[in-house]
């Protein structure tokens, strides 16, 4: 058995309730799918920005300090995932999802001990959990936020038009809606990528039972 997908779950739903909502969904998902979760950084990494700008701290600084704020969110997000299990090891964190239970990575000493990112704010979890999915031999990104998806450069409003789907080189000509890096890293592997809206846990459902929903999917090259 492998990975169904990593589900990168951004820091952005935590501002109401959806997030409550997700969890309990990815709950149910866990014993159906094998699913690895990575957390975003949410308002933990926005006081790492706040630090960086207030105290002049080196890209580095900032980086590592970032990362562990992913670990701070991890930390809630096994609290809101019943009968998840959480771990800062990889092989551990895939055979618990192996086994039917919801797997949320730590990722900040894997990342520190292993350093295969730049020190940028360009990086971002978004990046991370592509690069975590890729060290799991998981060919399906998912990462959830708290829009719909891509938009098109002139609609980019909340009633602006969906791109359903893009290359990686097209997403390296695209601004906003994932971090700057992740196109980079994307042109080096194996790996189809989505961004869907995570208030909406049915999209998500959608996605792992018909490999088909609402938001944009990110094509390999």
């Amino acid at each position: 058995m492998s990975l169904e997908a990593v589900l990168k779950i951004g820091g952005s739903l935590s501002r109401g309730c959806g997030l409550e909502i997700l969890c309990r969904e990815i709950s149910r998902m866990g014993e159906r799918y094998p699913l690895l979760i990575v957390p975003g950084g949410g308002g933990f990494a926005d006081q790492v920005r706040e630090a960086y700008r207030r105290f002049s701290l080196d890209e580095t600084t900032a980086h590592h300090m970032a990362v562990l704020a992913m670990d701070q969110f991890g930390h809630m997000l096994s609290r809101l995932i019943s009968g998840s299990v959480l771990t800062a090891d990889l092989p551990a964190a895939c055979r618990a999802a192996e086994s039917g239970k919801a797997a949320i990575l730590l990722p900040a000493a894997l990342v520190m001990q292993t350093d295969p990112l730049p020190h940028s704010w360009d990086v971002t979890s978004d990046t991370i959990a592509a690069w975590i999915a890729h060290q799991a031999h998981c060919r399906r990104l998912v990462l959830l936020k708290d829009v719909d998806g891509l938009l098109t450069a002139e609609d980019r409003n909340p009633s602006g038009r969906l791109i359903a789907e893009m290359t990686v080189e097209q997403l390296a000509k695209h601004s906003g809606g994932a971090d700057e890096y992740l196109a980079h890293f994307l042109a080096s592997v194996d790996q189809e990528t989505w961004i869907i809206n995570g208030l909406y846990p049915e999209r998500l459902i959608a996605l792992l039972g018909t490999g088909h929903t609402t938001g944009t999917r990110i094509r390999c090259s």
